[in-house]
């Protein structure tokens, strides 16, 4: 028993050696990374204040383009996002799940077993599949970047765009004082450089750019109602194009926020088809049957500009011999049917009393029967009363003639 008691003490220690060792050297490690990254930093933000922030002709005072970005340039902003969304409490969803959300508001599939750790979202084209590396200037670029192994996206910034540079390296403030901020290029035309410690209200910007990089992760990936309360008052151009661009349906509050932002006009019918549909990259279409729910609650008894501007859309989906081709028979048969049939209610509701004769449209300018009998093949899409409700509309198909010419 002795033996046993002297050979613990003796192997004790020795164990809390090996242990404080195995410690020490996981710290220094973790040292050597953030120093890694934080040199990482230094050195891009030296090159990025060395670029300024804009460039222009000094003779023309016209903007030059902006240059490319590289791959490391990203890795700093991701880095830097990363932080920033730890800071605010975001939650990093499990991949899994990540990827599915991407394809759910995105319509884009990440494949887990490729090796880019980016992907590139572009508002202006969302079936563009190319990598980005120009800065964005809601002119020619405009997109943000899908972070796949740490699930969230990301605006790219420059590092002045997101955190203190003076105060996080005060040691460059030397330097971008001393940057000559006029030179000439090869061709001899001198150029101006302005520098990020003159660009206007930086620290707003950069405090906009934050909440704007965790309100959008919040509300995507955490499901925070609050967060999306900041983003449609304060980045409508996104939220809009959720429903717009990518088709995103699903979300009910968001669907009637844009539904009361867009413009019902009976002259403009075209312009519904960003509400009403989304083209899909392989060609498929993304009926939005969704919005007729959000549309019930909007729409009021004096909403007569509604009603015309979905006479009217009808007519177009009818009629305009481009759409027939963009959209097939099976497609324009099912969002016609869901359009008259929500039309056609409303003529039978005294508190509207809509007389704009939505359901014999399609018998009087559907003049090959093609939808008609889509419609029927259908089952009528199971919409409840809907066979009772068209054959009951045949009573107004004169007026309807007359108010067409005859």
């Amino acid at each position: 028993m002795k033996i046993k008691i002297i050979v613990a003490c003796i192997l004790m220690p020795l164990c809390m050696a090996c242990q404080n060792k195995k410690s020490d050297n996981h710290s220094n490690i973790a040292q050597y990374d953030t120093v890694k990254k934080n040199n990482s930093m230094k050195n891009s933000l030296e090159k990025q204040l060395n670029r300024g922030y804009r460039k222009y002709f000094n003779e023309a005072g016209v903007e030059i383009s902006q240059e490319t970005f590289d791959l490391s340039d990203i890795d700093i902003t991701v880095q830097m996002g990363k932080k920033i969304l730890i800071s605010n409490g975001y939650n990093f969803i499990p991949t899994n799940k990540f990827y599915q959300k991407i394809k759910d508001i995105f319509d884009r599939i990440i494949e887990p077993n490729s090796d880019k750790s980016y992907l590139y979202v572009n508002y202006f084209d969302d079936c563009d599949r190319k990598f980005n590396y120009y800065p964005f200037d809601g002119t020619d670029h405009n997109g943000t970047y899908i972070i796949k192994r740490e699930s969230f996206i990301i605006d790219f910034y420059f590092i002045p765009q997101l955190i203190d540079y003076k105060k996080e390296f005060p040691e460059v403030i030397k330097l971008e004082n001393s940057i000559n901020k006029k030179y000439k290029n090869k061709e001899g035309e001198e150029i101006t450089i302005e520098l990020w410690k003159e660009f206007p209200d930086l620290s707003n910007q950069r405090k906009n750019n934050i909440q704007t990089l965790v309100a959008r992760n919040m509300y995507l990936f955490n499901d925070s109602r609050a967060h999306f309360k900041w983003l449609i008052l304060n980045d409508e151009y996104f939220m809009q194009s959720l429903v717009t661009t990518f088709g995103y349906y699903e979300d009910k509050e968001l669907l009637k926020w844009v539904i009361e932002n867009t413009k019902f006009d009976k002259r403009n019918p075209k312009d519904l088809d960003q509400i009403f549909w989304n083209k899909n990259c392989n060609g498929t279409v993304k009926l939005n049957l969704e919005i007729f729910p959000v549309l019930k609650e909007i729409i009021k008894p004096n909403g007569v500009d509604y009603f015309e501007a979905l006479k009217q859309y009808v007519m177009y989906l009818l009629e305009d011999k481009e759409k027939r081709n963009e959209l097939s028979i099976a497609d324009r048969s099912k969002l016609l049917a869901h359009l008259v049939y929500f039309g056609e209610q409303y003529r039978y509701d005294k508190n509207y009393n809509n007389q704009s004769f939505f359901m014999q449209r399609i018998a009087l300018f559907d003049l090959d029967e093609s939808i008609e009998k889509e419609i029927e093949r259908n089952n009528f899409y199971n919409l409840l009363n809907y066979k009772n409700l068209y054959e009951k509309s045949e009573e107004y198909q004169n007026a309807l003639a007359d108010e067409n010419g005859g």
